[in-house]
């Protein structure tokens, strides 16, 4: 059993992005995390550096159209997140966290697309 509250840090996630917060964002990563993007064909970042170069034109694309939570729930060993961009475009998220209660891996998926690119994450 963790020590961490990992659907707050998922919470935490949220607010960071809703906010446009880069640094918070970043913060809730482990140093040596990995999130892997399949939106627009596989793609993975890796490292503080790699994830800002990812999150930040996203973030400001979020504080432009919107960012709404729509599902958040448990999954095993991590939390399971579906968001919107614009109030219609649905991304599943995936987290799984380090022992020290940081995000270690991400991964991102368009979620009910269909054989749409979802663009935005």
């Amino acid at each position: 059993m963790r020590d961490f509250d990992q659907m707050g840090i998922v919470v935490d996630w949220v607010d960071a992005c809703r906010k446009g917060d880069l640094v918070a964002l970043l913060d809730l990563y482990a140093d040596d995390a990995e999130l892997e993007c399949t939106c627009n064909g596989t793609r993975l970042y890796r490292g503080r550096s790699e994830l800002e170069s990812y999150w930040g034109p996203k973030l400001s694309a979020f504080a432009s159209v919107g960012f709404g939570l729509e599902e958040i729930h448990p999954a095993q060993n991590g939390v399971d997140l579906e968001y919107s961009i614009a109030g219609a475009l649905r991304i599943r998220a995936s987290f799984r966290f380090s022992a020290e209660g940081k995000i270690h891996s991400t991964l991102c998926e368009p979620a009910q697309q269909g054989s749409h690119d979802c663009g935005a994450c």
